[in-house]
């Protein structure tokens, strides 16, 4: 997982509605000028105590040869106690919200697309002395209303296993959970939902987080999703990659919506997983066909109306050990598309839910985190909803996520569908000859593009230096825990 980059948001915002308000414990990242050294006195402090309760245990002396054996087991054992409790997902919370706003990997001069939402960012808002500007201040406000699933333990056995936690393996199941679960946001409460500052919550909101408990009771679990991807091999403990995901989640939805009244789905769109020629097994450009989109509507309204709201997936390979170059500008575009639902994928091994790009680098949220199982009734809007959201900004070169991914895409009714694929059309003529997927009316493909043999002559690529990369780690210290998995 080394590669990976973060840097600590933890802004306050005041609002009049929970449109545009936000966690209500994240620390104001204005000041003014006269308590600027005040304030760096204090961050310093805290900057030096954090750093030596993370540090402490970097280096371990081996004991006296002439120490009892007792002693030297009872020492030991302290010693990995203490380690747990510092390095623990809470520790690590308090860090970042006692130190406050920090922006270090941020341009000053660039664009930052989150999700279609284009947010401005001038010179002087990465400045660590000068207030925030609404361009900064709404993106930090946006991303923080992102809804977050990392790894949960102490939960029911998944099935026969005795599998009560998904750490190590299960990154891939809750990188798709974030998408579904943005998909929901946008199709309940709209783009422009923040997390709401004062309770009770918005019950759409927390009927969603209902949804993806992590019981068999809760309709999108880590266990229903298991259960459904047995076909495509999906077996607790194992690694997933994207495609057999996105075929996960349609054959879920649709036992659901078998089961379950029209007006009751909990996933209230039709489903349609984007593939190439064959079904994407030759691994051709994916293709949006139109009349299949149709039928998918049709088909999950039991042929009530022509059209519903839908969720696009688009599995995808675009090289072979990294992504083609050719690819990453059309990567980057998608977010511009008011339909952008991000991108399930990031550093091989270590699946991430991609929500926004600036310049070069992906912003995505981290499932790696392992916290304690929660399970948030249907109808309690004075839930502590606290884990699933996130202060802490990430970011990866773009070259550097892995070639296997699939990107999310939600359209309300006919009209933004239409909008769409208008700009995937245009996208793909804009392509260069890579296009990601293209667009057609009826089942007539055209020539396939191989992403595989797409790599051209433009060689190796180089790795972005542009800002410092951070090692990151889950809760329990393993740096390298999901280095074995493949997507």
């Amino acid at each position: 997982m080394k590669g990976f980059c973060e840097t600590a948001v933890a802004s306050k915002y005041s609002s009049k509605s929970s449109t545009d308000s936000t966690d209500r414990g994240s620390s104001s990242a204005c000041s003014d000028s006269g308590s600027r050294d005040s304030k760096h006195n204090k961050a310093s402090l805290w900057t030096n105590f954090f750093a030596s309760a993370f540090s402490i245990f970097e280096t371990h002396s081996e004991s006296s040869i002439t120490e009892k054996k007792e002693s030297h087991s009872r020492n030991n054992g302290w010693t990995a106690a203490v380690r747990k409790v510092v390095t623990s997902g809470s520790m690590r919370r308090i860090h970042e919200r006692v130190l406050g706003s920090s922006r270090t990997g941020i341009s000053s001069a660039s664009d930052i697309w989150l999700l279609g939402v284009c947010y401005k960012v001038s010179q002087d808002d990465s400045s660590g002395d000068a207030p925030i500007n609404n361009g900064l201040g709404a993106f930090e406000q946006d991303f923080s209303s992102k809804i977050l699933m990392t790894y949960r333990k102490g939960f029911e056995a998944i099935g026969d296993s005795k599998y009560t936690s998904d750490v190590n393996w299960g990154c891939m199941l809750r990188s798709s959970q974030m998408l579904v679960a943005q998909a929901l946001l946008f199709h309940r409460l709209g783009r422009s939902w923040r997390r709401p500052l004062h309770k009770p919550l918005d019950e759409a909101y927390i009927e969603i987080l209902y949804h993806f408990g992590d019981s068999e009771t809760s309709t999108f679990s880590i266990h229903n999703l298991l259960q459904a991807g047995k076909a495509y091999d999906l077996a607790a403990g194992s690694w997933v990659g994207p495609y057999a995901m996105c075929r996960t989640w349609e054959t879920l939805v649709r036992c659901r919506r078998e089961v379950t009244d029209l007006d009751d789905q909990p996933l209230p769109m039709a489903v349609y997983i984007v593939s190439g020629d064959e079904d994407g097994e030759r691994g051709g450009a994916p293709v949006v066909c139109i009349e299949d989109a149709s039928r998918h509507c049709l088909e999950f309204s039991r042929g009530q109306v022509d059209w519903t709201p839908i969720l696009l997936l688009v599995p995808l390979v675009l090289g072979l050990e990294k992504v083609n170059p050719r690819y990453i500008p059309s990567l980057r575009a998608t977010f511009t598309f008011p339909q952008s639902l991000g991108i399930m994928g990031g550093k091989p091994g270590a699946s991430t839910y991609i929500i926004g790009v600036q310049d070069e680098k992906a912003l995505y949220l981290d499932p790696h985190e392992v916290q304690p199982v929660i399970n948030i009734r249907r109808d309690d809007l004075e839930a502590d909803t606290l884990s699933y959201h996130c202060n802490v900004i990430r970011h990866i070169p773009l070259d550097l996520i892995d070639p296997s991914l699939a990107i999310g895409f939600y359209c309300r009714d006919r009209d933004d569908f239409n909008d769409f694929c208008f700009r995937a059309s245009k996208l793909a003529d804009e392509s260069n000859g890579a296009p990601l997927f293209t667009v057609t009316q009826t089942h007539t493909f055209p020539r396939p593009v191989n992403h595989s043999d797409a790599l051209g002559d433009s060689g190796a690529v180089e790795n972005d230096d542009s800002f410092s990369v951070l090692p990151m780690s889950d809760a329990d210290g393993s740096a390298q825990e999901d280095d074995w998995q493949l997507l």
